[in-house]
């Protein structure tokens, strides 16, 4: 709620200069402005010190800077282009060399696609060789059989006789097992429909994202491989989980969503 009876003036000194000034005649304190802005009391003091480079990117800072100045009353808007939220270079985004998830299991998929075709350009010609030999040798058999031991039953011991016999050929023709769909399955997906700051951590303390990211983009990470995510605008971020959406409202204050992942894949929230 914007403080309208206590509106600072327009002119003069920083933008944290400014907030400052408006909200001691407000008489708030910063705890005050913390618990009305759901912002912490860290972030409201970098603000009003000038110190934006401890709040993160530059699409972050010009929120919260909205933010603090509607709820003093103060018009922030002409000075947003000239402080030094305008200066703040994004973060490069790190740039990974190794190759992604989804193209070795590709690549380990067409290796064993290879394997099976090969398998059976081999045993089929084989198969096919062997089958009139094995059944002539079958017509043999029978023709021998006497006919009171045909009465007596025998056929049936022949059959499963060569029923194994033709088993190990038809054996060397089985393709090998795919490899479990758990393998090539996305644990967590980050779909971006805005600008968002974005850092992802490994479970060995690595960082495997950090940057900004834009609409239409997207990330997706194996199980085990992500432990904790910070993300920025997370209105503009839709998760995904297993496949299943992600409500991120326990995870977020100030629009700023922070969570871990334990090892069986749930979520948990990050405190300040």
């Amino acid at each position: 709620m914007m403080l309208s009876n206590e509106v600072a003036p327009d002119g003069g000194g920083s933008c944290g200069a400014r907030l400052k000034l408006a909200r001691e005649r407000a008489g708030l304190s910063h705890a005050d402005v913390s618990a009305r802005l759901k912002m912490p009391t860290r972030v409201v003091q970098a603000l009003e010190e000038d110190d934006l480079s401890r709040i993160g990117a530059p699409v972050f800072v010009r929120g919260q800077l909205r933010s603090y100045a509607r709820l003093l009353g103060v018009d922030l808007e002409p000075e947003l282009d000239r402080v030094a939220v305008a200066q703040l270079a994004p973060s490069q985004l790190v740039s990974h060399t190794h190759t992604p998830r989804y193209r070795r299991v590709f690549e380990q998929a067409t290796r064993r696609a290879i394997y099976i075709v090969l398998t059976a350009a081999i045993a089929v010609p084989v198969w096919l060789a062997t089958r009139p030999h094995l059944d002539s040798n079958l017509a043999v058999q029978s023709l021998d059989v006497p006919a009171s031991a045909l009465s007596a039953g025998a056929t049936p011991s022949t059959e499963p006789a060569a029923a194994a016999q033709r088993t190990p050929l038809i054996a060397s023709m089985a393709p090998l097992p795919a490899a479990p769909a758990a393998q090539a399955q996305t644990a967590l997906s980050l779909n971006f429909t805005g600008d968002s700051w974005v850092q992802v951590y490994a479970t060995d303390g690595s960082t495997l994202e950090q940057g900004l990211l834009g609409a239409g983009e997207r990330r997706s990470y194996a199980a085990g491989e992500v432990a904790r995510v910070v993300l920025g605008n997370s209105s503009a971020v839709e998760v995904q989980q297993a496949g299943q959406p992600v409500d991120l409202a326990p995870f977020s204050r100030a629009n700023v969503a922070r969570f871990t992942l334990s090892s069986d894949g749930s979520l948990a929230p990050v405190s300040d």
